[in-house]
């Protein structure tokens, strides 16, 4: 008799352990994808500014002129800068909640109470509608 308890606890132990294992796995790919988030928010706001420069030396280049420095406060920060860093902020704030959902569903597992959550799936969701939106306005309205 004693030896069937611990058989059964033996064996949970192991479906534990692959349900860890598992809930593990699903946080470096919410991690990946936050960090995902963040590198193309840099790439956005970084290529935003190569843009504004190339643009300001093909305009003095062929004006005749010589180039003067523009004064930092002239020019604005444009929409790829402030979606660049609104991204990159996303994507830490990503990071911050899969570490928490993380540690929740282990403490659920532990307690066999398991409850899934829908926040990380809904800002995922909500990230790439809002990219998909911007690319197709800047798109239209550049060219």
């Amino acid at each position: 008799m004693k030896t069937d308890q611990s058989e059964v606890k033996s064996a949970l132990k192991v479906r534990n352990r692959r349900v860890h294992m598992a809930n593990e796995r699903t946080f470096l790919a919410w991690m990946r994808t936050s960090i995902s988030i963040m590198a193309f928010g840099f790439v956005v706001e970084k290529f935003g500014l190569f843009i504004r420069q190339f643009s300001y030396f093909v305009m003095q280049s062929g004006s005749g002129r010589s180039a003067e420095p523009v004064p930092p406060g002239v020019q604005t920060a444009g929409y790829s800068s402030v979606l660049g860093v609104v991204l990159v902020a996303f994507g830490a704030l990503m990071g911050v909640l899969s570490f928490i959902r993380y540690k929740k569903v282990e403490k659920q597992i532990d307690a066999d109470t398991y409850q899934p959550s829908r926040i990380l799936d809904i800002m995922l969701t909500l990230s790439v509608l809002i990219i998909g939106i911007f690319l197709v306005l800047y798109l239209v309205y550049r060219t």
